[in-house]
């Protein structure tokens, strides 16, 4: 993996967490902690990651697509249930 794609990987997330710190300034139904804008900023990095891993590595652009889309599933079911309970695991906070 490349420096040039972990900068841009990490832009992009750094955009993205711009939006709630930005919305927290503006109303109070954003109220993030800096734990919760450490953890998206985990997820959101490490899936941005993966995404360029699995595009770099992967050829075969059938298997590419379904990991991506695997991927992206995963991270969209991990934010859900951190955020609601979804499935009512710890992880969601309950």
């Amino acid at each position: 993996m490349s420096s040039k794609s972990i900068v841009y990987v990490l832009g992009i997330t750094l955009c993205i967490l711009a939006i709630p710190a930005l919305l927290m300034r503006f109303t109070n139904e954003v109220a993030w902690g800096p734990n919760d804008f450490l953890l998206a900023g985990v997820l959101i990095f490490s899936t941005g990651l993966l995404l360029c891993i699995v595009k770099k590595k992967v050829f075969n652009k059938k298997l590419q697509l379904v990991l991506i889309l695997g991927v992206i599933l995963f991270f969209l079911l991990l934010w859900a249930e951190m955020a609601v309970g979804v499935f009512g695991s710890p992880i969601a906070g309950n």
